[in-house]
């Protein structure tokens, strides 16, 4: 699970790993899983592809850039230093990776925070709607950062509190950018080059319900929920180590 948009596909694997599994499987070795997960996932790579394509048109201010730049490298200060792995295995995840109810959690999530904006930036530009592609671009591009952050942390042998503070980083800045979009849509109401009328209407509804959303999952699940039980597994997981 994450904080941000939820649960991941399944690994990406290599064909030569692939080809030795089978080998294995044939030869009536018993099998054991692996403790390591695939460095990058397929959604991992999608929100890379995002934060390549935003960076390269000049969607990204350096403020946001200088975050996620910041935030990569705080991340590994506190691996080091303060929240350290405990085992040379992946740590068992906080909640169960079926859990259903908390999949179509990540859907909403994803749907609204990342679906339905980049499908609006894409009409803004067939609309020249220079406005809202630059109210919007910046949620965009820290959610894609931050999916992309998840994927790494949970991937890369990093403790269960690294993994938590990852989307209380990112949906706490992510809340500012949204309320600029809000007012900057809201503002749009009298100015060239805001796109037709439908197009605010959308926009609108958009930095709602992102607004909405992802306030609730930072105060009403992430800090309260995740962030505790992530603390309790790991520092449970200390003692019996």
């Amino acid at each position: 699970m994450s904080g941000g948009v939820g649960p991941t596909c399944g690994d990406i694997s290599l064909p030569k790993e692939e080809e030795e599994h089978h080998l294995d499987v044939t030869a009536g070795k018993p099998q054991k899983k692996s403790a390591h997960r695939g460095f990058l996932r397929f959604r991992q790579l999608n929100a890379l592809a995002v934060i390549i394509i935003f960076s390269a048109s000049g969607m990204v201010s350096v403020q946001d850039f200088g975050f996620s730049l910041f935030c990569l490298l705080y991340v590994f200060f506190l691996s080091k230093f303060a929240f350290p792995s405990l085992s040379p295995s992946a740590e068992p995840p906080v909640f169960g990776e079926k859990n259903k109810l908390l999949f179509l959690y990540s859907f909403l999530g994803a749907l609204i925070g990342l679906f339905l904006p980049i499908a609006y930036i894409f009409e803004g530009i067939l609309e020249d709607d220079k406005k809202g592609i630059k109210a919007s671009a910046p949620h965009v591009f820290l959610l894609s950062c931050q999916v992309f952050m998840e994927g790494l942390t949970s991937s890369g042998g990093f403790s269960v509190p690294i993994q938590v503070f990852v989307p209380v980083f990112y949906n706490t800045r992510r809340i500012f950018t949204i309320v600029d979009w809000l007012r900057s849509e809201i503002a749009k109401v009298d100015q060239e080059e805001s796109g037709s009328t439908r197009r605010m209407y959308v926009g609108n509804g958009l930095a709602v319900a992102n607004l909405a959303f992802w306030c609730f999952n930072l105060f009403g699940f992430v800090v309260p929920v995740y962030l505790p039980r992530a603390f309790k597994a790991y520092y449970g997981y200390k003692v019996k180590a």
